[in-house]
């Protein structure tokens, strides 16, 4: 069975956000817990960056927030390089 893929430092970009947020708008766990129906522990998991949470996720937090997801996205990071695609190869 092939290994789950999690980028934590990316993760942890949107944990930041996500912090900076609730900050600004005085959001407790508590308060997201209620609006996502998400257990405290699952939302300390999130918030901590324990949890490779799915896109679903994202955009239950975001609703809990009362923020588009794409504020939760928004920051900078690299791009890893990549080989090139299979028609580039074939010289296609």
């Amino acid at each position: 069975m092939a290994k789950q893929y999690r980028n934590q430092k990316f993760i942890e970009h949107i944990t930041k956000k996500i912090e900076e947020i609730r900050f600004l708008k005085n959001i407790v766990h508590e308060d997201i817990a209620d609006r996502t129906g998400f257990t405290l522990k699952q939302v300390w998991s999130i918030l901590n960056g324990k949890n490779n949470f799915s896109i679903s996720t994202l955009e239950a937090i975001a609703n809990a927030l009362e923020v588009h997801p794409k504020e939760l996205l928004d920051f900078d990071f690299e791009l890893a390089k990549q080989s090139p695609t299979r028609k580039e190869r074939k010289g296609k």
